[in-house]
């Protein structure tokens, strides 16, 4: 069976139902699921609610203004009303030269998706679905993980280690915990001395899954930890862990 359609990968990235055929698909093929799960970290940033929140106005330079005139010829300020001046003749572009050559502009499969994902993310972002892929009835727990609140936090849960017929594995997690300001919970698999970490994406109150990597080795980085992340645009770990548990071997 062809892989799954872009438009597909990111209607599962932003845990959407999928058709039969596309949602088989997927459970059994590593390559879409690397696809979505790329996808899936976006798409949870977008959902933190302050991130969606809008800012404030912003009034734009006076040379944007100015700009609009002389395109135009039409004079306005913020505000305001146009004048009467005649608006100048619209400006005509110069055919290419004659043999010249138009190239198309080239698209990976990669771009195609996130293009698709941003276009359907303002309508479904929020939608209560909590499954990263779809399929996940297949999913046969390894290993449960209570995850224990840390000095006094008000976060605990658990997470599951799953692992599908075809052998790739996910991790379940399941999360008790207020809502935090200006910030967002976030799930990592850390090793022993922590100090490598692997971050799985941006974790919500209530149950998800997150496609854990291939080939990742879960004996040296057993450590499941939950994160308080601020809105500072910093990819690494804040230092401010809230609950963890450790995977046993």
């Amino acid at each position: 069976m062809p892989h799954c359609q872009p438009e597909q990968l990111a209607l599962a990235a932003l845990r959407e139902p999928l058709p039969a055929d596309d949602a088989a698909h997927l459970g059994s093929c590593a390559e879409c699921r690397a696809e979505v799960a790329a996808l899936q970290r976006a798409v949870d940033a977008v959902a933190v609610p302050e991130f969606a929140e809008p800012g404030p106005p912003v009034a734009p330079p006076a040379s944007v203004w100015a700009g609009i005139a002389a395109a135009t010829g039409v004079q306005a300020t913020p505000g305001g009303t146009a004048s009467d001046a005649e608006p100048a003749a619209p400006a005509v572009t110069a055919p290419a030269a004659a043999g010249g050559q138009v190239l198309p502009l080239r698209r990976s499969r990669r771009t195609v998706v996130l293009v698709a994902a941003a276009a359907i993310t303002g309508a479904v972002v929020g939608a209560g679905a909590v499954a990263l892929l779809q399929g996940e009835d297949s999913l046969e727990p390894l290993t449960t993980v209570a995850l224990e609140p840390l000095d006094g936090e008000p976060a605990s849960g658990r997470a599951e280690v799953v692992v599908r017929p075809d052998g790739s594995r996910a991790l379940e997690v399941d999360l008790d915990a207020p809502p935090v300001e200006d910030a967002y919970y976030e799930i990592w698999l850390i090793e022993p001395g922590v100090v490598d970490m692997v971050p799985l994406g941006v974790l919500r109150p209530g149950t998800q899954t997150f496609e854990l990597p291939a080939g990742l080795d879960l004996a040296a980085y057993p450590i499941v930890d939950v994160s308080v992340e601020p809105l500072d645009g910093d990819p690494t770990h804040s230092g401010v862990s809230v609950a963890r548990g450790q995977i046993e071997s």
